[in-house]
């Protein structure tokens, strides 16, 4: 492995552009002028300036970590299914379901839409349980790009100055959040959007490096899809139809979950930063049709990167250098997780049985094949269990029979307080285990989260070392800061300014927002420093933001579309949501040292895993929940769609009953007598054959002839190309006639590799021209307002924002 982590070339290959990129946030401090510049950047923002910062948001450090948790555990089968959600998220990309909706609102975040939709009181109680489960979320963040980086330089646990030895993890989540929080006070949503794109037109070029490297690296025919067909019955890798067994993430989670939550959560984050910076409805609808189009280039990267790791880690070709990764980032997870001085011995022998396992060579065809059960790193982390575990109980039991001998030794035991003594051991035993295994979850789970950063360590060479470095800092700053911003957008706009009716002065405003920025960035840093994440990144999120995901869906979603939703409802939602999270939480974080250890000492494991089993049964494969002693047999996307279905019920009966008035509507979405003056009226629908394909492409009135283009263009490949022809037409044909593993590959690199990077190809010329333009557009738009509204700082009267009151007042008049 190359020692010489960064090389001259590869130093200013990272620092350059990152000067660049931060200078650009200096330099948007001139165009604030008000509240709504800072918070929605004037709300003067092209399409494609919007579309290019979310490409730098798309890919993130821990996006890219998760992703490559759940695709080295599961493969890419899974990818086929997902095409049958494809024409539910087409009509949500191209009606502008929600988006456009919020849009109209002119709300400038998710409180304020709450308070013109329910009232001031559940303003902000929701929105501080939306901080709150953001900030509990999305903390992690600054940990994993920490721990990602000092493993992939290899960089000490610490660091000496004036004789203290100060732990490089620390640093590094300082500086990180500090650049974040430095962007966001310079200029806001204004700087981020800036900085964002900036980053995205860099981003485009880096990541079709990685790409054609990824392919001159590894042989498709003769590494990569051996490696990938090596599984078991049931737990394919790239044959849809042979998935039946897969776990946690299968057809039901990433499939039936997956197109639920495109319905119901749509609304879930809206309201922050960019949500609100369009220059109209219809542009922030169009960023969101052209990010379907943006994602191809991030998909094909994220899958290629799964694949390289999924092949280095567990081809024969590989097995030297992947026996060194694996020892090496296990030594150094060893000083993660058993830190300090009290666990400087046990550290040292488990550092030492890892340097013993030997190398992992697997030879297919010849060997059994690999399962989620039975593969190289199950076998490998088997034996660090197996130590831990052993050794807690030898400590116990040691220690229990030299107490047991000194009581010996001052009297004689009777026989009754003899065996009692053991039973106390036996208990102590199970919670000795307990804690052990809890270790091992925190060791298990790092990891899986860094081997990624060692194998890239030991792959790529000096320049492109240098360039992967840029892609994951530029994509950990966007991410970093875009998030603290959201959470920060939300205290401030919805917990705090709601307690001054009267308003801040714009200087004042922006203050308190800079303060609140970094309050965050505070608990993000003591967050990260001592959470213990103990589960998959994917299903920690889901656990994490449970407290507001469970019951904000119908209060969200129902809030924008019905009518009759009323305050009491939103109270029931939200409430019953909190509490079932909770519990599942704490069950969650504490199954492994504390539950599971309580029900083997009351002999209670069979009959709840009976419970379990038999409330699974109906799900057939979809679902399996049996007990173990490492985790609660309930993943958090299963508890969460359990929970959303039932909020949602209960938001509609509690609103059926409560309802007295339908609310204005209208008002809120500044449509009928509320519209602003010169918008066109909308047109009368006629039913031909045309304007029924218009509506379902979702095109109106506003659309130019270049948007028309657009969507139909977005229509024929997700619908027609995707759905129909790679989706249903495949699904007929092995529904008569099955493919053999060898049809499924070539349909793998056709419709999940060529394709997209076809359009990748056409997207990077066409979004960076396009983003390019936009900016120059945005700085022009900036210079040139004439009047900036001191009230559109949003604050909410009678349901109405504030900035609005004069023309509602106004329409009302006129068509009283």
């Amino acid at each position: 492995m190359n020692q010489n982590y960064m090389s001259l070339i590869d130093w200013a290959i990272l620092v350059i552009p990152v000067v660049f990129v931060i200078s650009m946030g200096f330099y948007s401090r001139r165009y604030i002028r008000g509240v709504s510049d800072y918070l929605a950047c004037g709300r003067v923002c092209g399409r494609y300036v919007l579309n290019m910062g979310d490409v730098a948001n798309a890919l993130s450090v821990i996006g890219l970590v998760a992703y490559i948790e759940m695709k080295y555990k599961t493969g890419f089968a899974l990818n086929f299914w997902g095409s049958i959600i494809a024409p539910l998220t087409l009509v949500i990309s191209l009606s502008g379901y929600v988006t456009y909706r919020f849009r109209q609102t002119r709300a400038m975040s998710v409180g304020q839409f709450l308070e013109i939709r329910y009232s001031r009181r559940i303003r902000i109680f929701a929105a501080g349980l939306r901080s709150l489960a953001e900030m509990l979320a999305n903390m992690i963040m600054p940990s994993i790009a920490a721990r990602f980086f000092i493993q992939m330089l290899n960089l000490p646990q610490h660091i000496p100055f004036l004789g203290l030895q100060i732990p490089t993890f620390d640093l590094l989540m300082i500086f990180f959040l500090t650049l974040a929080i430095t962007l966001i006070c310079l200029g806001g949503t204004l700087a981020l959007v800036i900085t964002d794109t900036l980053q995205g037109m860099l981003l485009y070029p880096l990541l079709i490096c990685f790409i054609v490297f990824i392919l001159m690296k590894f042989s498709w025919s003769q590494e990569i899809i051996p490696t990938v067909c090596d599984r078991v019955p049931g737990e394919s890798f790239i044959n849809p139809m042979d998935i039946s067994k897969l776990r946690d993430f299968n057809v039901f989670t990433m499939v039936i979950v997956a197109g639920f939550n495109c319905v119901v959560h749509l609304g879930t984050w809206i309201g922050a930063g960019t949500t609100t910076a369009a220059k109209s409805a219809h542009e922030q609808k169009m960023a969101a049709i052209l990010g379907n189009w943006r994602m191809a280039l991030i998909n094909t990267f994220y899958m290629l990167v799964a694949l390289c790791l999924i092949v280095f880690l567990n081809h024969k070709d590989f097995a030297k250098g992947a026996s060194v990764v694996r020892q090496q980032l296990a030594s150094r997870v060893a000083e993660d997780v058993l830190k300090g001085e009290e666990n400087r011995e046990l550290r040292s022998r488990l550092q030492e049985t890892i340097k013993a396992i030997p190398p992992q060579a697997h030879e297919i065809g010849v060997e059994p094949p690999l399962s989620q059960k039975d593969n190289l790193d199950t076998r490998f982390l088997e034996n660090v269990q197996e130590f831990l575990v052993t050794d807690a109980v030898a400590k116990t039991e040691a220690a229990a029979q030299q107490n047991l001998e000194q009581r010996q030794a001052q009297g004689t035991l009777t026989q009754e307080q003899r065996e009692a003594a053991e039973r106390a051991t036996k208990v102590q035993v199970e919670e000795a285990k307990g804690k052990a295994n809890d270790t091992f979850q925190q060791f298990r789970t790092l990891f899986q989260q860094l081997n990624l950063s060692v194998t890239m360590r030991y792959l790529l060479p000096k320049g492109l070392f240098g360039a992967f470095c840029l892609l994951l800092f530029l994509a950990m700053l966007s991410t970093d800061d875009t998030r603290i911003f959201s959470a920060t957008l939300t205290i401030a706009q919805d917990c705090i300014l709601p307690f001054f009716p009267k308003g801040l002065s714009p200087k004042q405003h922006v203050r308190m927002i800079r303060l609140v920025a970094i309050g965050i960035g505070v608990f993000f840093f003591f967050g990260s420093k001592y959470m213990s994440q103990l589960d998959y990144i994917q299903l920690f999120n889901q656990m994490a933001v449970a407290i507001w995901n469970a019951g904000c869906p119908a209060v969200m979603i129902l809030g924008l579309y019905w009518k009759k939703g009323t305050t009491p409802a939103a109270w029931a939602s939200l409430i019953t949501g909190i509490v079932g999270s909770v519990c599942y939480i704490l069950l969650s974080r504490y199954w492994a040292d504390v539950v599971y250890p309580f029900l083997v000492n009351h002999n209670m494991v069979e009959s709840m895993d009976s419970l379990f089993r038999g409330l699974s049964a109906p799900f057939g494969d979809w679902i399996h929940w049996e007990i173990n002693e490492l985790r609660f047999p309930v993943n958090s996307i299963e508890y969460l769609f359990f929970a959303n279905l039932f909020t949602i019920l209960l938001y509609i009966v509690v609103s059926l009953a409560t309802c007295r008035k339908d609310f204005n509507m209208d008002r809120m979405l500044h449509r009928g007598k509320y519209a602003p003056a010169g918008e066109p009226a909308p047109e009368p629908f006629l039913w031909t054959p045309m304007n029924i394909l218009k509506k379902m492409v979702g095109i109106t009135s506003e659309y130019t002839k270049g948007d028309k283009v657009i969507a139909y263009a977005l229509f024929f490949h997700s619908f027609v190309f995707s759905f129909l022809c790679c989706f249903v037409g495949v699904v007929i044909w092995n529904k008569f006639s099955p493919w053999p593993v060898e049809w499924w590959s070539r349909y793998f690199l056709v419709v999940n590799f060529a394709v997209p990077l076809c359009i990748a190809a056409i997207t990077t010329v066409w979004f960076s021209i396009g983003g390019v333009r936009d900016l120059f557009r945005l700085f022009r738009d900036l210079e040139n307002r004439k009047n900036v509204n001191a009230l559109d700082d949003g604050r909410v009267e009678g349901n109405v924002s504030l900035a609005d009151q004069v023309e509602v007042a106004e329409d009302e008049q006129i068509h009283s």
